[in-house]
């Protein structure tokens, strides 16, 4: 007999909680911005000849931007959100008084939690795995900002541990931010599961801590390592559920 053959396959062991990253993968950032951004520009008087596209392409890279100072202390959440408005309506209003900015500052902070809506499958996912794993959100924002978000979702219920940056002073990809989350959950690193959208921050966060990723892909964009596993949608839900259950 050879060496090999006396040695049994290493088996991965049993999947006993699941991790998610909240804004882009439970929650879908990305359609309420846009619809959010919509209704706050149509009266605007450059908007009607606007590509919207580009506008919303220079809104999200500030959000990016300034989502970074902001979870460095650089900003408080007013500040950060007010200088993010008035550099994204420069190019397009430069007219536009500091009255007028704030104004919008205002509509887009009313319009933007009315429109707040999940990612497709996202709840139906969460009823379907609740009865058999912990889960757990783990997401870089301010915690009273997303408890609302997953009340307003409706998915409180489904979830057993909200950690947040704003919580434990750390953000994601930091180890610390995972090993908490891991720690209220009572789970081990090998038994668990992360799902989300960022590469960076869900992906190479979780592999770094021993925690098996499973990357959220909704624009399709390349896969930096194929031994990942990936989905693109929550539904259908069987497919996902079989790809997060069996992630390596």
């Amino acid at each position: 007999m050879s060496l090999n053959s006396e040695i049994p396959p290493l088996s991965t062991p049993p999947l006993t909680t699941v991790l998610f990253d909240l804004d882009d993968t439970l929650f879908d950032h990305i359609a309420t911005a846009r619809a959010s951004l919509r209704t706050s520009a149509a009266p605007l008087p450059f908007f009607q000849t606007v590509d919207f596209e580009s506008f919303y392409q220079l809104y999200s890279e500030l959000l990016e931007e300034y989502h970074v100072l902001l979870m460095a202390g650089r900003y408080s959440y007013e500040e950060a959100r007010r200088r993010r408005f008035e550099r994204l309506l420069a190019p397009y209003w430069p007219a536009a008084t500091a009255s007028e900015i704030d104004d919008f500052v205002r509509a887009n902070h009313t319009h933007y939690p009315l429109m707040r809506q999940p990612v497709a499958g996202a709840v139906a996912l969460l009823h379907a795995l609740k009865p058999h794993y912990r889960i757990g959100v783990v997401t870089n924002n301010r915690t009273a900002e997303q408890e609302d978000k997953l009340r307003f979702l409706g998915m409180t219920d489904l979830v057993d541990a909200l950690v947040t940056s704003e919580e434990v002073g750390v953000p994601k990809p930091s180890p610390r931010i995972f090993e908490v989350a891991l720690e209220r959950l009572q789970a081990r690193a090998e038994e668990t599961v992360l799902v989300g959208d960022n590469w960076q921050a869900d992906v190479l966060g979780a592999l770094a801590v021993g925690i098996r990723p499973v990357w959220l892909n909704r624009l399709g964009v390349a896969r930096p390592l194929p031994h990942v596993t990936e989905i693109t949608s929550f539904e259908p839900l069987e497919d996902a559920l079989q790809k997060i259950i069996n992630a390596k």
